[in-house]
């Protein structure tokens, strides 16, 4: 078993609480990552996992044995960091054997475990070379065979794809996918990449200043955010964020921004109407906001007049930068939209997808 369990973990350093209470459970074969700004505290855990820091406080179990005590490299895990660190003077070959080495395994099931991982990334022909005479991909496929070759029980990823340029990441992050598939071993990791997150993980955990804001499944995070953090750090651009007051009248709940009102859906109306008179935070995702010649069926819409401040072609979608009295905001528009920088257009805003938020706790309300 390799469920991996943080029970009120916590840990200083000085005056600076890096991880405050820590409580989660990860399934055996689970694929979970951690995700937030830097200095968040992700790292950290991590690190706290693999017993490279001691804890302040709290326990933390591989499968049913506490770990606090036990070192580094007697706890099962192997680790992937940001920086390959690669021996420079070793071949690939003896930079993936090298661990196993040390633990005295023999010859035949050495060069077995480094072949077969080898074949499997696709860096069999890389074997004789040294790392200087590797590009950036091929560093951190030799980083991640290093980790393969342990047969561990839970593998640790500490932001292993921040060195590659855009395309390899993408590439990267189906390899780490396949991999996580064919092995059935757990997988921890760490980024500040909202989409490696999104698209990596089986669950998400979101940190900010060392707290625990949310776990759970990709969906679930993009499409009931607990706070107002979650909400803007999970989806890309990201949630676009309104001040209002909410009001009542004619039997109706309405969020009203100073430019735009907008009434509650029947399935949040209870909701809404518990809140009158309290100031909240309206949030709309920018693929949330349509041109209204290409909106979608079946959606509630809400007509918001727009001034285009910015545009963006990526392609597939345009980016539009807009302003509605004194808020900024993004849509995320089809590609054939006819709105251009100083257009003045009106933009259907998806009412049933829209997302409130308490001013002061900025907790959402459901």
């Amino acid at each position: 078993m390799a469920q991996v369990t943080y029970e009120h973990v916590t840990k200083h350093w000085g005056d600076v609480v890096a991880v405050n209470d820590l409580n989660i459970e990860i399934a055996d074969k689970e694929f979970l990552v951690f995700v937030g700004p830097s200095g968040c505290g992700k790292s950290t855990s991590l690190r706290l996992l693999a017993g490279l820091d001691d804890l302040t406080n709290g326990d933390i179990y591989i499968g049913d044995r506490l770990v606090n005590e036990i070192p580094p490299k007697d706890r099962d895990i192997a680790m992937v960091f940001q920086s390959y660190a690669l021996y420079p003077h070793m071949s690939v070959y003896d930079n993936m054997a090298f661990g196993l080495k040390l633990r005295k395994l023999p010859k035949a099931e050495i060069d077995q475990r480094v072949r077969h991982a080898a074949q499997e990334l696709g860096i069999e022909h890389l074997l004789d070379r040294k790392p200087k005479a590797l590009s950036g991909g091929q560093r951190q496929r030799v980083a991640v065979g290093r980790a393969i070759v342990r047969e561990p029980a839970v593998f640790l990823m500490d932001e292993p794809l921040s060195n590659l340029d855009a395309k390899l990441r993408v590439e990267a992050r189906a390899m780490i996918q396949r991999l996580h598939h064919r092995l059935e071993t757990t997988f921890i990791y760490v980024t500040h990449d909202q989409t490696e997150a999104m698209t990596m993980g089986s669950r998400i955990a979101v940190l900010k200043d060392g707290i625990l804001q949310q776990v759970n499944t990709p969906q679930v995070l993009y499409d009931k955010p607990d706070n107002v953090f979650v909400a803007g750090f999970i989806g890309s651009p990201s949630m676009n964020f309104f001040d209002a007051t909410m009001i009542q009248e004619n039997g109706g709940a309405y969020a009203d921004t100073g430019a735009f009102r907008v009434r509650a859906p029947e399935s949040k109306r209870d909701a809404w109407m518990q809140t009158a008179g309290r100031r909240v935070i309206l949030g709309v995702r920018p693929e949330d906001i349509h041109d209204p010649n290409y909106a979608p069926p079946g959606i509630r819409p809400l007509e918001v007049e727009a001034l285009v401040d910015v545009r963006e072609l990526m392609g597939n979608e345009v980016f539009l930068y807009l302003k509605s009295g004194n808020h900024d905001y993004i849509a995320r528009v089809d590609p054939r939209t006819a709105a251009y920088v100083g257009n003045r257009i009106e933009v259907v805003f998806n009412a049933e997808n829209m997302h409130l938020f308490d001013a002061e706790t900025e907790q959402a309300l459901r």
